[in-house]
């Protein structure tokens, strides 16, 4: 495989590094790739298209979340495309979130995004050119060297992504790197509709749905996941210096940023948490109709997904919302136990959901 030299080229427009000399970005982008796993570094020479593949699917089998739980459901002929997209996610993600450096993160970032932008540039101009479906052109196209490009760019010609859904998670974890307080639900709201919404999204497109309505039953449930996992981090991010509960939350229930700090759990912040447990599983429920709008598959790795934030809900309650003392995550038993429980709902469901909507399984 391909020898992983990283790139430190970025001079992009519009990037965040744009008043800064190329010698600083380069700096900043060695320092980035140097503090990250080896393999996410862009290499001086594209790939082949099955380098590409195996980097994905490697990528996403092997990391420390249950995302090979996920694809047990999945029809085979997506497998590829979900470890494609997940590669691009889990990458993104830990530009923004593994560095512990505000501007070597904003580098990596623009860095990434040079990339996409290019991928996006290859496909529109063989689209122009009558030569879509090539799926070697990304490789050959100017300035797309990683891995995961290479494989995405298949993967956005085959279900027609629009670069937006990409993009915006980009534009979330830049976010993160300048914002730490919200001071409405609102505002907590917008974030998540970059930060959570688009992967919701991109599944979408995945299985071939494309419309609204899906899309917007999609990003109640993807907002709720955002939200349970805020819940249960709440001590985790205070250590990066992210506080996710709505100040006006806080001041409300007496609570206050002090007891995160020091880890000093009451009533008033038991108040708060139940406050917001309750709300993030109200949103879960307006998701629900979702699971009997796709097809099977989709609607059992839907519903794992929806009982995982749910689970991680419960556990909160379970421990009286005290949220200070330790992060509630699921164990691998209770992990499998809800895929079996999802999988004995499929086959309660007997007849494919969707099915008349034209969508294989």
């Amino acid at each position: 495989m391909t020898s992983f030299v990283p790139s430190t080229h970025s001079n992009g427009p519009g990037s965040s590094g744009a008043n800064q000399n190329s010698s600083d970005i380069e700096n900043l982008l060695a320092r980035g790739w140097a503090s990250l796993p080896s393999e996410y570094a862009i290499p001086a020479i594209a790939p082949s298209l099955d380098e590409a593949r195996s980097y994905c699917r490697r990528l996403a089998t092997s990391h420390y979340e249950n995302f090979s739980v996920a694809t047990w459901f999945l029809p085979k002929h997506l497998h590829q495309h979900f470890f494609n997209v997940y590669a691009y996610c889990r990458i993104s993600d830990d530009l923004g979130d593994e560095v512990g450096d505000t501007r070597v993160s904003l580098a990596l970032l623009d860095r990434w995004e040079e990339e996409l932008d290019a991928t996006y540039n290859v496909i529109e101009g063989a689209a122009s050119a009558g030569a879509l479906g090539n799926a070697t052109l990304p490789a050959a196209g100017a300035g797309v060297r990683h891995p995961v490009f290479i494989a995405l760019a298949e993967t956005i010609q085959t279900c027609a992504i629009p670069r937006h859904e990409f993009s915006d998670l980009l534009t979330a974890f830049r976010q993160d790197q300048t914002v730490t307080r919200y001071e409405t639900f609102d505002e907590l709201l917008g974030y998540c509709r970059n930060s959570a919404n688009p992967v919701g999204h991109l599944v979408l497109y995945l299985c071939g749905y494309r419309d609204e309505e899906r899309q917007q039953l999609s990003d109640y449930t993807c907002t709720a996941l955002q939200l349970a996992n805020f819940w249960q981090d709440v001590s985790v991010d205070w250590k990066k210096g992210r506080v996710y509960l709505p100040l006006e939350d806080i001041r409300r229930f007496g609570a206050s940023e002090s007891q995160i700090a020091e880890g000093v759990f009451n009533g008033q912040f038991r108040d708060l948490m139940r406050f917001e447990v309750e709300r993030a599983r109200q949103w879960f429920e307006r998701g629900l109709p979702l699971v009997k709008m796709v097809n099977r598959s989709l609607a059992l790795d839907l519903e794992l997904f929806s009982r995982g934030g749910l689970a991680i809900l419960q556990a909160i309650e379970k421990q009286d919302f005290n949220v200070l003392a330790r992060r509630h995550s699921l164990s691998g038993f209770r992990k499998v136990e809800l895929a079996f429980r999802a999988l004995a709902g499929r086959v309660a469901l007997g007849k494919e959901p969707g099915k008349s909507r034209g969508r294989a399984e």
